[in-house]
């Protein structure tokens, strides 16, 4: 019983002024709508885009449907960047909010809209259709993702439960791997070294002909990282076979992951100071493996489009924490068949989309055997009239949630829950279009905040109501969006770390008094002159109570704002580079739910940069990340200058690629 408990927090480790934005959000929309001079409206011309496929919709669809609120990271600007993994991407490219996990790595947990501790439960990730979440407290693991194998990664912010079901109320984030090769044989191989003893190794290769195709991506990464004790070793493999033909498309892919890490502990905020490097925890250490196989089918048939995927992942985790051993196992077996009806009526447009998902997780560990099922049927239908969108879309997923575990907070519950949404933009002129979106989405709680509550009962499904309006201004090159959103949650499923536990303690999971997300999202790029092009964006987020004991607090582990600059200079020669600003201002300490601490979490700016130079088929290049060497840290759970986890100082890798 004390080793369960231990694990489940250990878990929780893991994830775990206004006039300041206002001036911040000015400043940024007038520098988006200043008028363009010649020089300017030449290197718009220049930067127009080839079309943009998006998936938003579990469909791939032109650019013009994507969801609101969608942006999309395609693979050569992840390339561009010199980024080696899928969730510095996210962050880095894409503009959303991290914070170090537990172990140290790559894998960040991530956050949209502001569900602090618990954001990667608030937001669903895919691969190619698949989800990636786990049903327990710890992220979806992107490092398995080998970087050189993704097309694209769209990022949808908002409710999206409607066909992504549960945890999708902060969004989704979509890896689209690539889809077949042209004919003949083509490949990278890239060589990375830098500080703190970093190494990596990464292949591709891809081979098409007549309508087959098949690809395999492979990586191996050491380093030693920021920390003492904080040594990763990760190796991933990704590869497929399929075939395509007019209208249908049939495949195989065989994903695998083994990561080792040893895990450096939290420190408090004077020992932070006086060594931000140093272990309190120096026999710790911890394996994920994984491995998934995926099959899809599409078929054309007229008007209609048929897709599927079946899934099954396997994922085993061995851990030591304290001299206490941990085995985890856990299968996921997903299928998901879905159908298209596209029409035109008149110069009347309409896009019916719907499908079932049906999904079972299993777990064995620490002597408890954890099982969920969940059936869903889903429908959405799109119109278009003009210049004019209209979408609407209902869910029903039924839950089936079951643990043994002695007499300790066993339970069996089902659960039926609904999700809808409206939403519509409207296009007054080529550069100004207008968009709304509402609706209801939702969450149930895992097996391990089901096994640790504060009343010994299952937790009530957690609900939010979404609001969204937006206007984008601009065309490629210049451009800007601007958002408001809002989120209204009852029984928010949260760790309060005031609530009694079954050990005559404090801290257990909790549904939440009411409360609400709220705030401001700009995203924009400029192009200042041909070979320029400025790109930034920009969140303010207020997370507080609004009803019970803490009404008006802040939730904790959420900066109200956070923003992000990159200018990038492409002379279209051999020559290329870019650098980037972050900043993330001051947060609450992860377990100061009555804010009652005087301090905060500092908030901190990094730099980065980029120069690489090409010549045939090689190219060579430098990145730095953390440029200033910021002693700094995103993720601190304890109640009071406690629980911190130091981000890493100042990194440099060079890197070596060659393309054939």
């Amino acid at each position: 019983m004390p080793f369960r408990f231990l694990i489940m927090n250990t878990s929780i480790l893991q994830r775990t002024s206004v006039s300041r934005p206002l001036v911040l959000v000015a400043a940024i929309s007038s520098l988006f709508l200043l008028p363009a001079d010649a020089a300017i409206a030449q290197a718009q011309q220049a930067r127009v885009l080839s079309p943009v496929t998006v998936s938003g919709t579990r469909f791939e669809t032109e650019a013009a449907r994507a969801p609101i609120g969608a942006s999309v990271i395609s693979g050569d600007e992840i390339r561009e960047a010199g980024i080696n993994n899928v969730n510095e991407a996210i962050r880095r490219l894409g503009g959303v909010h991290g914070r170090l996990n537990f172990a140290g790595t790559q894998d960040y947990s991530l956050d949209l809209r502001g569900f602090g501790t618990n954001s990667d439960q608030n937001l669903v990730i895919l691969v190619d259709g698949i989800r990636l979440n786990e049903n327990e407290l710890s992220p979806a693991l992107l490092s398995s993702i080998p970087i050189e194998s993704v097309e694209r990664i769209e990022i949808v912010r908002g409710g999206s439960s409607v066909l992504y079901g549960e945890g999708a109320t902060g969004g989704t984030i979509q890896i689209i791997t690539r889809r077949g090769a042209a004919r003949g044989l083509n490949g990278t191989v890239v060589g990375e070294a830098g500080s703190l003893n970093h190494r990596e190794l990464r292949a591709s290769v891809a081979y098409g002909w007549d309508g087959f195709s098949i690809d395999a991506h492979a990586g191996t990464q050491r380093a030693d990282n920021f920390r003492e004790n904080n040594d990763v070793r990760l190796d991933n493999f990704s590869g497929g076979l399929q075939w395509a033909s007019a209208g249908t498309r049939l495949g195989l892919r065989i994903d695998a992951s083994r990561q080792d890490s040893r895990f450096a502990g939290p420190l408090s905020l004077a020992q932070f100071r006086q060594n931000p490097r140093q272990t309190l925890t120096p026999d710790d250490f911890g394996s994920f493996d994984s491995d998934r196989y995926t099959f899809f089918a599409e078929q054309r048939v007229g008007a209609f489009d048929f897709a599927a995927e079946l899934s099954r992942r396997e994922r085993r985790t061995e851990s030591s924490f304290g001299g206490f051993a941990w085995e985890s196992d856990s299968k996921t077996t997903q299928f998901s068949p879905r159908l298209r009806h596209r029409a035109d009526f008149g110069g009347v447009g309409n896009e019916l989309v719907a499908g079932v998902d049906v999904a079972r997780w299993e777990r064995s560990a620490g002597g408890t055997d954890d099982l969920q099922r969940s059936r869903a049927v889903y429908v959405r239908d799109e119109v278009r009239i003009g210049e004019a969108r209209i979408a609407a879309g209902a869910r029903r997923e039924v839950f089936d949630q079951e643990s043994a575990f002695g007499a300790f907070q066993s339970y069996d519950v089902s659960r039926s829950l609904n999700a809808w949404e409206l939403q519509g933009s409207y296009a007054f002129a080529p550069t100004l279009n207008v968009f709304a979106k509402t609706g209801r989405s939702f969450r149930v709680a895992n097996a391990d905040e089901h096994g640790f509550t504060a009343t010994g009962q299952p937790l009530a499904p957690q609900t939010s109501r979404d609001l969204e309006l937006g206007v984008t201004l601009g065309q490629a090159g210049q451009r800007l969006t601007a958002r408001v959103f809002q989120h209204r949650l009852r029984n928010e499923i949260f760790f309060d770390p005031t609530a009694p536990n079954a050990f005559g303690g404090t801290g257990a999971n909790a549904n939440l008094d009411p409360t609400r997300r709220r705030g401001v999202e700009l995203e924009g790029q400029l192009a200042l002159a041909r070979d320029f092009l400025l790109s930034a964006s920009f969140q303010h987020v207020s997370a507080e109570f609004t009803g019970g004991a803490n009404a008006g607090n802040e939730m904790v582990l959420v900066p109200r704002n956070t923003a992000l600059a990159r200018l990038h200079w492409t002379p279209g020669s051999a020559h290329s580079a870019y650098v980037g600003l972050q900043w993330t201002d001051s947060q609450r300490y992860g377990g100061d739910f009555a804010n009652a601490c005087t301090t905060r979490i500092p908030s901190y700016t990094l730099l980065d940069a980029r120069y690489a130079y090409r010549t045939g088929p090689w190219e060579f290049a430098v990145v730095g990340t953390n440029l200033t060497d910021r002693r700094y840290f995103s993720n601190a759970f304890g109640a009071c200058e406690s629980g911190i986890y130091p981000d890493p100082g100042r990194q440099v890798r060079v890197t070596v690629r060659y393309d054939f």
